[in-house]
């Protein structure tokens, strides 16, 4: 029998997964399987890969599904397992701990009640979080769950990086700068030290860039400042999301053109963003293989924004000793990758073009100060880490 840990990430049409063979401190060489329920609300493609890369399952099934019924399959796979997997524990991503949740919680109904109250913060995300979360305690009562916040890392910075230039008593009633992405950047954090050596503890910038992108500066491999604020739509220009937005706009929207709040919403979670620029595709890789001008706009877009924002974490920091770049755009896009390097030549980035192309892991000429980095992040395992650790 083998004792395992359930690792879920929870979308809208989505569910991620992974397991982890359990342990007082899990490592990515403990991973058994990864794979993804997608399509919910539809006909549910069911993927397994196993510890190999190999996939071990790619079906389809009738819909439509909730998130329970999409679990209700994965369980049903597991018993099946000749190796007899025993889950132990279950952790989930979830978006938003608001004021309230610092670290990691065992779930409880009081804590699922609390983080449904939270839902007006992340109403594209936290509803779906907690839909696997139900879903799960409904088909396994006994199991007990973890719920990981994707806003705990940022609790470090100061008073001033979080404010709003807001009456005070709706600063105290939380619309305050969140900042999100936070398992990523305590994974890259937790491994700096393996790549930058003394340099870790310095003046790091890291860029995760992917569907939904922003960027952290750290100090002492905290964090000081990062892009996002209260919602995960402001910074960087998204897949989908736009990015810094003159708040302007939205009144705007709403006055002359009338728009509902929904709609308003609409435009910028699923319209904006590369999406909106393009007219093309949602995806980078897409439009860096297009020919269409409007593909070259939004990439440019997206390169400049990424380009402004590191010199304002370079100015929060006080200057700067690694910039790392991470998330699915991050890891593999060695175009973007170039580009940025090139707009920051100023702060002294020097880049290693073969490096680069190769995907680094340091892709910077060796007298380079600031260096830079290509390091894979790893939610699922940071997330699998505090499931153990709260649970031991």
């Amino acid at each position: 029998m083998t004792a395992a840990i359930l690792v879920l990430n929870a979308g809208s049409s989505s569910i991620k997964f992974s397991l982890y063979q359990a342990s007082e401190s899990p490592r990515d060489g403990l991973c058994l399987y990864r794979g993804e329920l997608e399509g919910l609300g539809h006909k549910i493609h069911f993927e397994v890969q196993d510890v190999a890369g190999a996939l071990v399952v790619d079906s389809l099934i009738e819909g439509p599904a909730s998130h329970q019924q999409a679990l209700s399959v994965l369980l049903e796979w597991l018993k099946q397992q000749s190796n007899a997997i025993d889950l132990v524990a279950a952790g989930h991503r979830v978006v938003h701990g608001g004021n309230k949740f610092f670290a990691p919680v065992v779930v409880t109904a009081k804590i699922i009640q609390d983080l449904k109250e939270l839902t007006p913060l992340a109403p594209q995300h936290q509803p779906h979080n907690l839909a696997a979360i139900t879903g799960l305690s409904e088909l396994h009562p006994r199991l007990s769950q973890v719920a990981c916040f994707d806003t705990s890392f940022h609790r470090t910075q100061s008073e001033v990086a979080t404010a709003f230039a807001l009456p005070r008593v709706l600063t105290a009633g939380g619309i305050k700068r969140y900042g999100f992405h936070g398992l990523s950047y305590e994974y890259i954090a937790s491994v700096l030290p393996l790549h930058l050596g003394a340099k870790a503890d310095g003046r790091v910038v890291v860029a995760h860039l992917g569907n939904g992108a922003s960027m952290c500066a750290m100090a002492n491999r905290q964090s000081v400042a990062t892009t996002m604020g209260f919602s995960a739509l402001d910074g960087l220009v998204m897949g989908r999301r736009c990015g810094t937005l003159d708040p302007g706009v939205i009144l705007y929207l709403l006055d002359a053109r009338a728009m509902t709040a929904r709609a308003i919403s609409n435009l910028l979670y699923e319209e904006s963003g590369l999406l909106g620029v393009s007219g093309i595709s949602d995806d980078m890789r897409d439009l860096l293989a297009s020919s269409d001008p409007r593909a070259a706009e939004a990439v440019a877009l997206f390169v400049y924004r990424i380009s402004r924002e590191l010199g304002s974490l370079v100015a929060a920091l006080g200057g700067l000793d690694a910039l790392v770049f991470t998330g699915g755009i991050g890891e593999h896009a060695a175009e973007i990758r170039r580009r940025v390097c090139e707009n920051a030549r100023w702060l002294g980035i020097a880049l290693d073009g073969e490096a680069n192309q190769a995907g680094g892991p340091c892709i910077t000429q060796d007298d380079s100060h600031p260096s830079a980095w290509v390091i894979p992040t790893n939610e699922d395992l940071m997330i699998a880490r505090h499931t153990s650790r709260l649970l031991t």
